[in-house]
């Protein structure tokens, strides 16, 4: 297993990030070689064909956008998804330090294991996400970016997730790295649009997804030039990016739409709404990862209306977790 910062320079040296370190082999992902042949990979390579030759789907360079969600499309989401696992850490202490807290949301749901509360995520209930969003916000108030970076870079290295006992980092979707890599090498700007923290998801961006972290959005802190440095406010910046804030935030951060978009749940349905060509992923592998609907009913639904392209776990990918081949 790579240790962290090995895992980091080798990403950004990939991913062209280290000027004079590494080039990407091309040969390794050209042809998605973790996904199966099938109805689901030949659209995916129809479609990239179709808007960077010449004719009548041509898409200019400059709208080549593609946008992913991140807990279930990018990485493992189960038992939950891995920010709650490190936010859940950080709010354990917070209580042992001030037990009043202990009856206050969202708290009293940890302490209570009420995952009924945490599910208002799930169908964007204002009142579940207000709490949400103000106890984030204080949790980390004051805090500079390098602080920020390097908590979460402890909880990466020591923190295991139940099912695999691996990282959390290490339980990266192979097949979507690749398809990432194809994307770039056909002159996509790829971005990373998720309901997770977008600061939560930058410490690692670089070297796990190839991804700029300016191209990572995100549920937001925003931040404060105070004495010389930036450190986070307590309000956020923009509210939770699920649902109708995903290409709310994508079209605020780049101007443009997908033309390209991944998702794998419901608060994800805008987001692929808003693309011209849209993938789902359906969890169905329980063997090899999870399986599961929920949280998925109403997008699955959407997809066979609108014609997405629907991407099977277990019969679509033949390798699940992994690196790219890199050099």
């Amino acid at each position: 297993m790579l240790d962290i910062e090995t895992r980091r320079r080798s990403g950004l040296a990939v991913a062209g990030l280290f000027p004079g370190e590494g080039v990407r082999a091309m040969t390794s992902v050209e042809l998605l070689p973790s996904w199966n042949d099938g109805p689901a990979k030949q659209a995916v390579l129809d479609f990239v064909a179709s808007t960077t030759t010449p004719g009548p789907s041509f898409v200019e360079v400059a709208d080549r956008i593609a946008a992913f969600d991140n807990d279930g499309t990018l990485w493992s989401e189960r038992p939950l998804a891995p920010q709650f696992d490190f936010v859940f850490r950080r709010w354990g202490e917070e209580v042992k330090a001030d037990p009043s807290l202990a009856g206050v949301q969202p708290y009293k749901a940890l302490l209570e294991k009420d995952m009924a509360f945490f599910a208002g995520v799930g169908t964007q209930d204002p009142a579940t996400i207000d709490t949400l969003l103000k106890a984030f916000s204080r949790s980390w108030a004051g805090s500079t970016p390098a602080e920020f970076d390097a908590e979460v870079r402890v909880w990466l290295e020591t923190v295991k997730q139940p099912k695999f006992d691996v990282p959390y980092i290490e339980l990266v979707y192979k097949p979507m790295l690749e398809l990432i890599e194809y994307l770039k090498a056909h002159e996509f700007r790829v971005f990373v649009c998720s309901g997770g923290g977008r600061d939560f998801m930058r410490t690692f961006a670089e070297e796990t997804w190839g991804i700029y972290k300016e191209n990572v959005i995100g549920t937001a802190a925003d931040y404060r030039y105070t004495d010389g440095r930036i450190v986070r406010a307590e309000a956020g910046l923009g509210g939770l990016d699920i649902g109708p804030g995903k290409p709310e935030h994508i079209f605020a951060h780049a101007g443009r739409l997908p033309v390209l978009a991944g998702g794998n749940a419901d608060v994800d349905i805008e987001l692929l709404e808003s693309a011209t060509f849209s993938l789902i992923i359906d969890h169905d592998d329980d063997d090899r990862e999870f399986a599961y609907t929920s949280g998925a009913e109403a997008s699955i639904a959407r997809a066979k209306e609108l014609g997405w392209t629907v991407v099977s776990v277990k019969k679509d990918w033949n390798t699940v977790y992994g690196q790219i081949e890199r050099s």
